[in-house]
């Protein structure tokens, strides 16, 4: 039974407030932030690293399961825009689920997403922490340490300090793909001075475009679906906006273009420029074509772009998680006292409880590896579950209220049906495929104890609600 639908939030952006505390979140955010945020905000280490196993995965036809990937990534933003722009609110697509499907997928969707956001903590500081190290010769630790506490204290103090932190990562991440693209292109057309490499004949000289079949050009779609993490982010910060619906707007149109320039640009630089199988591409597929483009420095520069790129990741993760929680107990899902905000607006209680567990989580990767890699792969398919729940709740939604006024889904119900059952079927892929089986089982594993704790509190709550009618009623009389 689904419970009673919390207020609206407001339509200048602010979300609704805590039952508990009355607290609300600050319209900090600029304009000029969420714009960038929007574009550059999702752009981690998947891409200028992470990118190079999806391109060994597939060979060439990687830009396939990149086209795939961000063909399904655009839908699925549309969908959520549309629910997005009618109600801004700082849960987002667990709000948005909640209503329309039961308080059981809100709660677990909530959580699960907070979760995601809870590991990403330690990931990139890890990784930041391994690259500072390399160059400076400094237990790994400390740096991994150092960035998490120094992107928690900016957190803690306003919400405008995160905009203003992520707003210049993204813009150094931005020029430098700008830049890559740039002399990537140059390269290609062979008019780059000093390149090693040129023309585009590395797309079908090593065993051709497909050369390990499209059972592997599926399995790259895994790796590049999962680098698309994050472009979300925007409707929950979009809340904290001073033009919430504006802001989510131009976000949501941005999708298209920043996805097939930022990442189906780049992927096709690297595999025009650096055959699929060399060897070189396992020290990231940008620093592999610097490198062939005899850049001087490449290195130490992908080393600086790397570590901006991290900490950005990191700087939304501890966002992200914070406001998802702060959400769930304002709902009542989680204690109220993450709820509660300080005099800037900020929920404090639920940026510190996220960063808790992710310094755990740093800690156990030092000392207990074998534990850390299980929580990791317990996050493996949660991308693919928001993904689902948004395009369920998009369909309820859309046939419960009608067609929106402003941003709409395309083909509805044909598109949206057909995304729904895409998802499914790279969910069977999970399941097939050897090196994805572990994250699967694990991610459902996690979901479905969450679902089932979520559906015993609504019914608990109905319940509760059922039997103090009646008195409620016999009181007034």
């Amino acid at each position: 039974m689904q419970h009673p639908s919390p207020p609206s939030s407001p339509a200048t952006g602010d979300t609704e407030p805590s039952s508990a505390t009355g607290a609300t979140l600050t319209q900090g955010l600029k304009g000029r932030q969420i714009t960038m945020i929007s574009i550059g905000g999702v752009i981690g280490a998947g891409l200028f690293v992470g990118s190079s196993a999806a391109v060994a995965t597939a060979g060439p036809a990687v830009i396939v399961s990149f086209l795939l990937a961000a063909a399904l990534v655009v839908l699925v933003m549309q969908m959520l825009g549309e629910m997005a722009v009618a109600n801004p609110d700082t849960g987002s697509f667990s709000t948005y689920a909640d209503r329309a499907l039961g308080r059981w997928a809100g709660f677990s969707i909530g959580y699960l997403y907070w979760w995601f956001y809870i590991l990403v903590i330690p990931i990139e500081a890890i990784a930041a922490g391994e690259v500072v190290s390399g160059l400076t010769s400094v237990p790994s630790w400390i740096p991994a340490l150092a960035v998490i506490l120094v992107l928690t204290g900016s957190n803690l103090l306003a919400v405008r300090n995160y905009g203003e932190f992520e707003y210049w990562f993204s813009l150094i991440k931005v020029v430098a793909i700008v830049a890559f693209l740039v002399l990537g292109v140059l390269a290609v057309l062979g008019l780059l001075p000093g390149s090693d490499t040129h023309g585009v004949s590395n797309l079908w000289s090593h065993g051709g475009f497909a050369p390990k079949g499209v059972t592997a050009v599926l399995a790259g779609l895994l790796t590049a679906m999962f680098s698309f993490q994050g472009s979300e982010i925007v409707t929950i910060a979009a809340a904290e906006s001073e033009e919430p619906r504006k802001n989510i707007k131009k976000a949501i149109r941005a999708v298209v273009w920043r996805l097939g320039l930022f990442y189906i640009g780049s992927i096709l630089v690297v595999v025009c420029l650096v055959p699929w199988n060399a060897d070189d591409l396992a020290t990231g597929s940008y620093q592999a074509v610097l490198d062939r483009m005899n850049i001087p420095g490449a290195a130490r520069i992908m080393d600086v772009v790397l570590v901006v790129a991290v900490c950005s990741c990191l700087n939304s993760a501890v966002y992200t998680a914070s406001r998802m929680l702060f959400s769930l107990a304002g709902r009542g899902d989680a204690p109220a006292a993450f709820a509660r905000t300080s005099t800037h607006g900020v929920p404090r209680n639920a940026v510190l409880a996220s960063t808790v567990v992710g310094i755990a989580a740093v800690i156990a990767n030092y000392l207990l590896p074998d534990v850390f890699s299980y929580l990791i792969a317990s996050s493996g398919a949660i991308a693919l579950m928001m993904y689902m729940v948004i395009a369920l709740t998009q369909y309820a939604v859309r046939r419960k209220d009608g067609r929106p006024t402003e941003v709409r889904m395309w083909g509805f119900p044909y598109l949206t049906l057909a995304t729904i059952a895409f998802i499914a079927g790279v969910l069977v892929l999970m399941a097939v495929l050897p090196g994805h089986r572990l994250e699967l089982w694990l991610s459902l594993g996690l979901a479905a104890v969450l679902a089932a704790v979520g559906v015993v509190r609504q019914r608990r709550l109905a319940a509760a609600a059922t039997t103090s009618g009646p008195v409620r009623e016999a009181t007034r009389t």
